[in-house]
């Protein structure tokens, strides 16, 4: 006779798909938005609009002591549970800041928390174009090793640029410069994918000058020193992007432990 506790059950009679027209359907999420501490009928129209995506901008930009929080960017789906008040380097947030003592109006979007790439278009489109109108834009990501044609050692560090046909035209003039002249291209055969691709695909459509800077590895002393030489030759001239040895060794060993991308070869 068949244990009816112990006995594997047979199987439904029902495709799942046909399970979940039981279920009633979930909401959708509301879409992101832009709030402003002081909101304005009018877009923002800054000279310069700075997005930091990858690690090392963050981090340098964490430790900006001449920034104003101006904004944020809401994604419904981030909870705020674990954020402080006050802004620190370990909250998962998208906040918005007027860099002080810039000559011309510069914003900055240091964009800490997760994207789902369904929300990519929206939010390149709340950042440039909408309630943003840049004069000019410069994405600072990573370079995806996916993505990359060739190999990439971890111990040596990496630059390149994409550009705008708006930034690259410019560049050509006479009189105009590229926003971060002298750094080479990305390399032909190699792609851009998430976040960065989708901003400057915005600032392409839109016909903004715009520039993204990707770099290599995520983390280490090295590559957060080349992405601030860059920023402070080319961008931000005057601004200290330093920090205390002992903050940033304490930083760069807990990331490096935590997230460092490791060479798969070695271990195959």
């Amino acid at each position: 006779m068949e244990d009816v506790i112990t006995e594997i059950p047979p199987p439904s009679r029902f495709f799942q798909e046909d399970l979940n027209n039981f279920a009633p359907p979930s909401q959708p999420l509301p879409s992101p938005f832009l709030l402003f501490s002081d909101p304005k009928t009018e877009p923002l129209r800054p000279s310069l609009l700075i997005i930091a995506i990858s690690p090392p901008s963050l981090y340098l930009f964490d430790n900006l002591c001449t920034k104003t929080l101006i904004g944020s960017l809401i994604l419904p789906e981030i909870p705020f549970s674990g954020n402080s008040i006050e802004p620190t380097p370990a909250d998962k947030c998208c906040n918005i800041y007027e860099l002080n003592g810039a000559a011309n109006l510069t914003l900055l979007v240091s964009l800490k928390c997760p994207v789902s790439a369904e929300r990519f278009n929206i939010v390149a489109k709340l950042l440039v174009g909408k309630q943003i109108i840049p004069e000019r834009v410069l994405i600072l990501g990573s370079v995806q090793s996916q993505n990359f044609r060739g190999k990439l050692s971890p111990d040596e560090t990496y630059a390149f640029k994409l550009e705008t046909l708006a930034e690259r035209g410019k560049g050509s003039d006479s009189g105009a410069s590229s926003l971060l002249e002298g750094l080479d291209y990305f390399p032909s055969g190699s792609m851009v994918d998430g976040l960065a691709a989708a901003l400057l695909s915005q600032c392409q459509m839109r016909n903004i000058r715009g520039t993204l800077c990707v770099s290599w590895p995520d983390h280490g002393s090295s590559v957060v020193a080349q992405v601030r030489s860059l920023l402070q030759k080319n961008v931000l001239h005057g601004f200290d992007l330093s920090s205390s040895a002992g903050v940033e060794d304490k930083h760069l060993r807990i990331t490096q432990i935590k997230d460092y991308p490791f060479d798969s070869e070695l271990y195959t």
